[in-house]
């Protein structure tokens, strides 16, 4: 465990320092998200994160190489050049679409090559077994492996892209979800179901200590965003831990009364935050026709901030719930009953009492039917000044911008202001 103590604190030591130099040198390059009638921050903010992040995994990889520790996983091995190659790519045609905006089939091309030079290094899925089947597992023939790598590394490039929605959430995401993914994996191994040579468990460990050594910088309110070249890095890295730790473990092991999970069906579900969103994004573009690349304000994020929700808060509950999936997922391995979730269960059903009747949301549904019955009254609006009916009763009502970064660029999520609106609508103090 000391080994992976040392290449966690590199990857932050070595990530929160030259986020610092990122902050510095993004505004002289031209690297600034721009505030414009899209976006909320008043002043340019640099997004050269991702950037810093590599620079982090660059280190935790240099100094692992040199611990006796993980000797089994660089000598001889093509796996750790592998995945330092895709991710590369992987930050560069990010970093591109943060300065220039790329369009999302050469985006998607940039994750594909990504996938495939780790494919072509041997980072590839073994085994698949099958839920809800004890038995049954399937030996992937290189074809298979090679494309379900590929689609594994776009799906989750594209996952933590879409949910990098407010400050410090896709950071606070992959900080959980890759502790709990190097739990599991140690799980395996000391089970004896995970071979020495398996690089998911140190690649899980630089996740985290890439995500906390940047989300100092990250968290509302940031001084610099991740961009698609961090967000799109941190899909790359734990679609690695996945393929790698569940994609090579032929054997069950996740607690007998839960049979049925995989092993690479709990890495899924630790990921399920991330994973959710974008396939109800998917599905919903679906329906209404839309492009996939056109951004709207219906992700998880969006909807809690609509409840009542700040974003500082909506990003704390949107952690909770990763940490109860992550724990979800790892309670069976390390007791074997079913009966140790129920408090998982009562934690979340706690969350969810707490998401939709906190004090902030009763309030807003308060206003929001007060506002509704003020219009419903027809109640003209009031000059601003007090002295009499407004110049024109349908004047727009003013909206508070809330930041959030999608796709890479800096999104709007409009929320409407209450107190504004009972201005307009004849129900404001002062008036």
């Amino acid at each position: 465990m000391q080994g992976y103590l040392i290449v966690g604190a590199t990857a932050a030591g070595v990530t929160f320092l030259f986020t610092f130099l990122m902050r510095w040198l993004a505004p002289r390059i031209g690297a600034m998200a721009q505030p414009g009638a899209r976006s909320v921050h008043a002043e340019p903010t640099p997004t050269l994160g991702g950037a810093a992040m590599f620079l982090g995994l660059l280190a935790a990889m240099l100094v692992a190489s040199q611990l006796h520790q993980f000797h089994e996983m660089f000598d001889g091995s093509s796996e750790p050049l592998g995945i330092l190659l895709a991710a590369a790519v992987m930050v560069v045609v990010g970093a591109v679409d943060d300065v220039h905006e790329v369009s999302p089939p050469a985006k998607v091309a940039g994750q594909v090559l990504s996938g495939s030079l780790l494919s072509l290094f041997g980072v590839t899925m073994l085994y698949f077994r099958v839920p809800f089947a004890s038995y049954e597992y399937i030996v992937l023939s290189p074809d298979i492996a090679s494309l379900l790598t590929v689609i594994g590394v776009v799906v989750l490039a594209n996952a933590m892209n879409l949910i990098d929605g407010l400050d410090g959430l896709a950071a606070g995401i992959a900080a959980i979800a890759g502790l709990a993914l190097f739990l599991y994996a140690d799980r395996l191994f000391k089970a004896g179901l995970l071979e020495g040579s398996n690089i998911g468990p140190l690649v899980a460990v630089t996740v985290v200590g890439m995500a906390a050594g940047f989300l100092p910088h990250n968290f509302s309110p940031a001084r610099i965003f991740m961009g698609d070249a961090g967000s799109m890095l941190l899909g790359l890295m734990l679609a690695v831990t996945t393929i790698t730790v569940g994609g090579r473990t032929a054997d069950q092991f996740s607690g007998q009364t839960y049979f049925f999970f995989a092993p690479l069906i709990i890495p899924i579900v630790i990921l399920g935050v991330p994973i959710l969103d974008t396939g109800f994004s998917f599905f919903r573009r679906l329906v209404r026709r839309q492009s996939w690349s056109q951004g709207d304000r219906e992700h998880l994020h969006h909807r809690l901030m609509r409840l009542g929700h700040g974003p500082r808060r909506s990003v704390v509950i949107l952690w909770c719930w990763t940490a109860l999936l992550s724990a979800t997922a790892l309670v069976p391995t390390y007791t074997n009953r079913g009966n140790a979730l129920v408090p998982i269960a009562l934690a979340g059903l706690a969350l969810v009492l707490y998401s939709y009747f906190h004090p902030g949301v009763m309030e807003t549904r308060r206003e929001n039917r007060a506002a509704v019955s003020a219009q419903a009254l027809g109640d003209p609006p009031i000059d601003e000044h007090g002295d009499g009916l407004a110049d024109e009763p349908t004047q727009e009502v003013p909206i508070t911008r809330v930041a959030d970064e999608v796709d890479g660029e800096t999104d709007v999520a409009e929320v409407v202001d209450l107190e504004a609106r009972r201005r307009a609508a004849g129900g404001g103090r002062g008036g």
